[in-house]
């Protein structure tokens, strides 16, 4: 059986591989971006088994598939959450809830030996997975957020906020006040909590909130640069890769 895996986080790959290779499962490759999984798929032939991260580090991994129509099928890994494991229980597609108990890909393994999908019957549960993941019907997004300054608890409203980015291996809020507060967890953990029709996630650094978008202007290599009312210290280029669903997003 020919399997790879598509893991943004290195050392879950690995222990994903030690666990495969003690099933009797050898895996063809790792990969760990989007990009990386696209330059991959135009140039090898494509395996029976894919075990894939929704989240990847530059996008949702569904990207992958808006490119390149891959004929494998696919257990999903993911660290979403209900509303997530919702959708995929609707479209009956396999998935393993990180971090990866053993006995539950054993399962998952032999469930796929059994039952191999047909490429016609996977493209129509992506779509569907895709969409729910995106804009799930009764998900409840974040509305505030709590930051400690000194010895008082400050409260920023979501529509105060121009954008989040990544600097230094910290996330920091910007508002529209021209403040920035440092805060916990990755851009990728706030990006699962925000309502998808006010935040873009524009690149690997930073979501936007539609409000703060001041000015769009054509940049090179197919992108777009954004202006925002107060942000300023840093260019917020729109990757390649996103500029078809960040248009659809604006509209």
């Amino acid at each position: 059986m020919n399997v790879i895996i598509i893991e943004d986080e290195k050392p879950a790959a690995r222990r994903l591989n030690r666990m495969l290779a003690a099933l009797d499962i050898e895996v063809q490759t790792m990969l760990h971006s989007v990009e990386e999984s696209l330059n991959w798929f135009q140039n090898n032939e494509h395996p029976d088994l894919i075990f894939l991260d929704i989240q990847l580090s530059d996008g949702l991994s569904f990207e992958i598939f808006e490119e390149i129509e891959v004929k494998s099928a696919i257990i999903f890994t993911t660290a979403y959450d209900e509303y997530a494991l919702k959708a995929f229980k609707l479209n009956s597609i396999d998935y393993l809830l990180k971090p990866i108990d053993e006995d539950e890909l054993k399962i998952a393994v032999d469930k796929f030996k059994e039952n191999q999908p047909k490429q016609t019957d996977l493209q129509v549960n992506i779509d569907d997975i895709r969409k729910l993941l995106i804009n799930p019907v009764d998900r409840k997004f974040k509305k505030r957020f709590t930051i400690k300054i000194g010895q008082h608890i400050k409260i920023i409203h979501v529509d105060e906020i121009e954008c989040f980015y990544s600097e230094n291996k910290a996330t920091y809020i910007q508002t529209n006040a021209n403040r920035s507060y440092l805060i916990d967890h990755s851009l990728e953990h706030w990006q699962e909590q925000l309502d998808p029709e006010q935040f873009f996630r524009v690149n690997r650094t930073f979501i936007v909130h539609i409000n703060a978008i001041k000015d769009i202007i054509s940049y090179t290599n197919s992108r777009l640069q954004l202006k925002l009312h107060t942000y300023s210290d840093s260019e917020i280029i729109v990757s390649r890769e996103r500029v078809k669903d960040f248009k659809n997003w604006i509209e």
